[in-house]
């Protein structure tokens, strides 16, 4: 299943993608959001399709995409998860996954505008593999349990303002957010869909131009690894997004480093995971 939301920011109703039309599963279901994956949501939408997938009625195409998920608990990510881009970072590749946080109000839509932090003057992108947590996970026993808890995986775009990151002291949240810092999306994708989570091709390119070209292969920690890992730390609540880290060709990474400004456009696409665009804007 391709789960998504569609509406006004804050008022975003819950759909899903059938023979690439969206559809409209409002009347049926309340959102996809913690309560509803952790209650089998996905099981229930399976059954109800059984019996009511021709009556449901499309969006029109006017309407906004909204993120696939409502608003998380945590938005979790993994930093140098890539040895090449641990490599272009001038840093040394991790002996364990380098855990960091977004905050949650960075979380927008696939399509919605970007917008630049004020005295910003290194915004960069990054294409990210999007987990999505299934059901609530504390000290998992494996990474073949830890599979079980994974809803689904979505696009996500991990903008980072590196100044703020790390130049400014601390840690690195202050450059990862700002609001509208991670669109997620178009949709979430079921497990069930995705021959191989981990032989993915993935790539990012700002005004037409390819910057990020890599591939989910190339991961130091996979998927299921990090979910297990995550889980002897802190608890993983249904509905939380994780970020697994991005390939090369970030902006910092080039010389002399490339930077966003007001005007540009993002483009992303993970296989089957679908596409995003974004234009950045001057907060």
């Amino acid at each position: 299943m391709k789960l998504l939301r569609f509406g006004e920011f804050g008022q975003e109703r819950p759909g899903i993608l059938i023979d690439g039309i969206r559809k409209d599963l409002s009347n049926h279901f309340i959102d996809w959001n913690g309560a509803f994956f952790e209650n089998n949501g996905l099981e229930s939408i399976e059954e109800f399709l059984k019996d009511n997938k021709e009556s449901l009625k499309e969006v029109p195409e006017n309407v906004r995409w909204g993120s696939p998920v409502s608003r998380p608990w945590k938005v979790i990510c993994i930093g140098l998860n890539y040895s090449d881009h641990a490599i272009e970072s001038g840093m040394p590749i991790p002996a364990e996954p380098i855990v960091f946080m977004k905050t949650t109000n960075t979380v927008i839509g696939p399509y919605d505008n970007v917008h630049i932090p004020r005295g910003s003057q290194k915004t960069d992108w990054e294409v990210e593999l999007g987990i999505v947590i299934g059901k609530n996970a504390r000290y998992l026993g494996s990474k073949e349990e830890a599979e079980k808890y994974i809803a689904g995986y979505c696009i996500s775009h991990d903008v980072s303002e590196r100044a703020f990151q790390l130049e400014r002291g601390g840690q690195w949240t202050k450059g990862k957010s700002c609001d509208t810092f991670n669109p997620l999306g178009p949709w979430l994708v079921t497990k069930d869909e995705l021959k191989n989570v981990h032989n993915l091709s993935m790539n990012l390119s700002i005004n037409g131009e390819v910057k990020q070209k890599g591939n989910t292969n190339t991961m130091i920690f996979n998927s299921y690894f990090i979910v297990h890992y995550l889980s002897q730390f802190m608890t993983l609540e249904a509905g939380d997004v994780i970020s697994t880290g991005t390939p090369p060709g970030v902006g910092m990474g080039f010389k002399p480093p490339q930077y966003i400004k007001a005007g540009d456009v993002a483009e992303l696409s993970i296989e089957g995971l679908g596409t995003q665009k974004q234009t950045f804007i001057q907060a």
